[in-house]
């Protein structure tokens, strides 16, 4: 049997605006606005429609952003077609935790930004970068960043896919690992546009203080697999699903093993739900025998119909 699975990216994909098209042409996404608005006390909307860019970027805003426009193109795709996983790039995890149903949005969001202000926090504290590297096997990036290892931290935080590996640190390494990798010979490398070393030993303190508010609370068992990040792995029970999350935060982002685990499993359809296009991508680049569509605005969610009719046809 043919399978789809829901997709959702992480910070890095933002942009002033988003979201604005969304709400003014289906009332399913401006409650979902609405809604955030209301659980966090501020109008992420405003900052999501009106922006500034800078404001938006910082992570305590940015996680949540992105998770309530992920949550609200959720529940166009929702209409069309029922996933058989579901899985998010780092923050995108969180999207897929409300949509296997381990938790409701409110009870997600409010869990989200308690890991957003926590990892704000550690960013403030020990600040850091991610850098993406281009065109090179994971195997001669561990031979490059290997001799730095003991004089600062920078580490492995996203296996993307083949020829994109980002790595994660304090903001000095990142920029000697930026002068290794061009002695290397790596042509490209690009910094992203985020506010901390993040899933780096940077984020141990974020981790603690996440870990001991996410005891409080209690997840449901789900019946869509989430495929944790963790792990590359599904996870069904709440209780795996919330440790997974945990170590998630300092640990490295197993994407492209993920995305092999469910191309595996006969998954032949994968639908990004979200700003941008990163995971259509990193979809591409690991495998071209799978459809992937990234939806982000009218004409993509046309393109999602027709896909799905094909799929059952």
């Amino acid at each position: 049997m043919v399978k789809t699975a829901f997709v959702f990216p992480g910070q890095g994909s933002q942009y002033v605006g988003m979201g604005f098209d969304l709400v003014k042409n289906f009332s399913e996404a401006d409650r979902i606005f609405k809604k955030a608005d209301d659980i966090l006390g501020r109008s992420i909307s405003s900052l999501c429609f009106n922006g500034p860019l800078e404001d938006l970027s910082l992570t305590n805003n940015l996680q949540p952003a992105i998770f309530t426009l992920s949550c609200a193109y959720l529940t166009l795709i929702e209409k069309f077609i029922k996933p058989d996983f579901v899985a998010g790039h780092s923050l995108g995890e969180y999207t897929a935790v409300a949509a296997s149903g381990a938790l409701d949005f409110s009870e997600t969001l409010k869990l989200l930004q308690v890991r957003a202000n926590a990892m704000a926090e550690a960013a403030s504290e020990k600040p850091g970068a991610m850098l993406a590297v281009l065109g090179l096997n994971v195997e001669k990036l561990k031979d490059v960043i290997s001799p730095y290892q003991n004089d600062g931290v920078i580490e492995i935080a996203n296996y993307n896919c083949p020829g994109q590996i980002v790595l994660s640190g304090e903001i000095e390494m990142i920029s000697r690992m930026e002068d290794a990798l061009k002695s290397a010979g790596v042509r490209k490398t690009v910094r992203l546009p985020v506010s901390g070393g993040f899933h780096s030993p940077l984020m141990s303190s974020a981790r603690k203080k996440f870990a001991d508010y996410i005891e409080k609370i209690s997840f449901q068992d789900v019946k869509i697999p989430l495929v944790s990040n963790y792990t590359a792995r599904p996870a069904i029970k709440g209780e795996e699903i919330k440790e997974n999350l945990i170590k998630q935060i300092d640990a490295p982002v197993l994407w492209e093993d993920s995305v092999l685990f469910m191309i595996g499993n006969n998954v032949k359809m994968f639908v990004e739900a979200g700003p941008g296009k990163v995971l259509k991508g990193l979809l591409k680049r690991i495998s071209q025998e799978v459809k992937a569509i990234s939806v982000e605005d009218f004409s993509s969610i046309d393109e999602l119909v027709e896909n799905v009719r094909s799929l059952k046809s």
